[in-house]
């Protein structure tokens, strides 16, 4: 061999170990979507689970969820999101009793994507250990959690998800300050994704104390690009608009935030089958009768894309 080649195949072995040296890159999708409780009075009024459910889970396929946390799930929902998306499993148990009663937390993940290398649940209370109403709350309120693996990469994180109070405020404070020594106690060296109904938005205690020590990034504030047309709750209303955001993602430092959107999807309902009679310029093979506007929940999804490693 003579030094030519000698200096090429030296060069190559170089390249080889600088390409097996690089910095592995995770990227995946992560969400947050209270789906709200299935009960009478919505399907009276037409907003019922089985007419919200089949596009709730189109929406998740659509916009390609990789892993998400739910809010206001009883089991019988969880158990139809699992039949019509054989692809996800979750995790999360029942707020009431710790089993199956009550709303759930459920974090739901794509079995292809992550396994799970530990779980479990506890309470925002001052006994989180057991099903407990904390501080000043009306209701007991859950939060579960998931060490996961990225599979492609071998990558690990925490994934935090829960739905603090709607009345009690020191409850969400504490549940804030619990949250985060929570983090620390699971897996401190690990980056943690934190998603719920917070039922607080921007500008509250709550928030502030999640965010204040910089341990935690509010992906809205800190994305490369934004897709936000309007707040997170709607009440059943497409015409509703706000500036509160109280669905909330928040990540560690250490995650880049390529994209944020609240996904502010709508589906139609044909509530009057008479024909419009004010339609224009319209050819006269086209159909066109009354519909009405809805919303799959009375929360909008919030949606990121995230990145770690260079």
């Amino acid at each position: 061999m003579n030094i030519r080649h000698l200096l090429l195949s030296a060069a190559a072995l170089l390249t080889l170990a600088s390409c097996c040296h690089q910095p592995t890159v995770t990227e995946f999708t992560a969400a947050s979507y209270n789906i709200r409780y299935a009960n009478g009075g919505d399907s009276l009024r037409g907003d019922g689970w089985g007419r919200r459910c089949p596009v709730i889970t189109q929406l998740i396929e659509y916009h390609d969820f990789d892993i998400f946390g739910t809010q206001e799930g009883l089991q019988v929902q969880l158990d139809d999101l699992q039949r019509a998306l054989p692809q996800y499993a979750y995790i999360g148990v029942g707020r009431d009793d710790g089993h199956q009663a009550g709303e759930h937390s459920a974090i739901f993940y794509r079995t292809d994507l992550f396994e799970v290398v530990d779980s479990g649940d506890f309470w925002l209370s001052q006994t989180p250990d057991h099903p407990s109403i904390g501080w000043d709350a009306c209701l007991p309120r859950i939060c579960t959690w998931g060490h996961f693996r990225y599979r492609p990469t071998g990558f690990e994180f925490l994934f935090f998800n829960l739905h603090m109070d709607h009345i009690g405020k020191q409850a969400r404070v504490e549940s804030a300050k619990l949250v985060k020594a929570k983090m620390e106690e699971l897996g401190r060296s690990l980056p943690a994704i934190l998603t719920g109904d917070f039922n607080v938005d921007q500008r509250h205690d709550s928030y502030r104390e999640l965010t204040a020590d910089g341990r935690l990034n509010d992906s809205y504030e800190h994305c490369d690009l934004r897709f936000a047309p309007n707040g997170t709750f709607n009440a059943f209303n497409p015409n509703g608009f706000t500036t509160s955001r109280i669905d909330h993602i928040f990540v560690s430092p250490a995650f880049e935030v390529k994209s944020y959107g609240v996904l502010t999807d709508t589906y139609r309902t044909t509530d009057d089958e008479a024909l419009m009679n004010d339609v224009r310029d319209c050819p006269t093979e086209i159909v066109i009768k009354d519909y009405r506007a809805r919303t799959p929940s009375d929360h909008f999804p919030v949606k990121v894309e995230l990145r770690f490693g260079k």
